[in-house]
């Protein structure tokens, strides 16, 4: 009896290990490696990039239809760091009372501006100050300015509008004029129209006929 229970017990042993060597063997064989991308692509379909980016209109046309009060409303996250008052202190950031027009890290009380906007140079002007709320960072790499930007382009140009108007009062840049109509009545339309664009008079009107024809028959005529 215990000869046949021995036997019974070492073929399921057996048996035990040979399915877990086969486990093994079969995952060792068709292992398969973790892919660089994941997913995979649909034929047709593009990756949004730049081409699906919104288009920003000019900022002479955003200063024009610039909110001034809208403008100061979004100051009011700039004033953690900021003043703005005429004679103002500086904080974490300078005072930016009269900034637009005047040198780019320069002034307000002597404060300690970044080497890396000081090495912007020139005068704050409306394009330079679009840039520079679109993303502090990429416009001065290394700037002292951990604000994130205005991503929101009509922002940006209240805000500016709004700087403007504490103590710079710059005049703002002509926005382009709208494209003309296409005048009335011209060549195309009376083209279009039937109209005669030959300048040429028609016999109707009294001129001989260009028939070599009727120019025989005339001169047999004796006209």
């Amino acid at each position: 009896m215990d000869n046949r229970f021995n036997t019974i017990a070492g073929w399921a042993l057996a048996g035990g290990i040979a399915a877990l060597g086969l486990s093994i063997a079969s995952g060792m064989y068709f292992h398969a490696e973790r892919p660089e991308h994941m997913g995979y692509v649909i034929e047709g379909v593009e990756e949004a990039g730049d081409a699906g980016a919104a288009v920003v209109e000019p900022l002479p046309t955003r200063l024009a239809k610039a909110d001034l009060a809208k403008g100061e409303a979004s100051f009011k996250k700039c004033m953690a760091c900021h003043t703005i008052a005429s004679g103002g202190p500086n904080g974490i950031g300078p005072n930016l009372f009269a900034t637009l027009g005047e040198g780019v890290a320069e002034g307000k009380g002597g404060f300690a501006f970044s080497d890396a906007l000081k090495a912007i140079g020139g005068k704050w002007d409306f394009d330079k100050m679009d840039a520079w709320l679109t993303n502090p960072r990429k416009f001065a790499a290394g700037t002292k300015m951990t604000f994130a930007g205005l991503p929101d382009a009509q922002e940006r140009a209240n805000v500016i509008a709004y700087l403007n108007s504490q103590g710079s009062n710059l005049p703002l840049p002509a926005a382009a004029a709208a494209p003309a109509a296409p005048a009335e009545g011209n060549a195309t339309d009376d083209h279009a129209a039937g109209g005669n664009l030959s300048n040429e008079a028609t016999p109707a009107e009294g001129m001989p006929s260009k028939d070599p024809a009727a120019k025989v028959q005339a001169e047999k005529k004796g006209v």
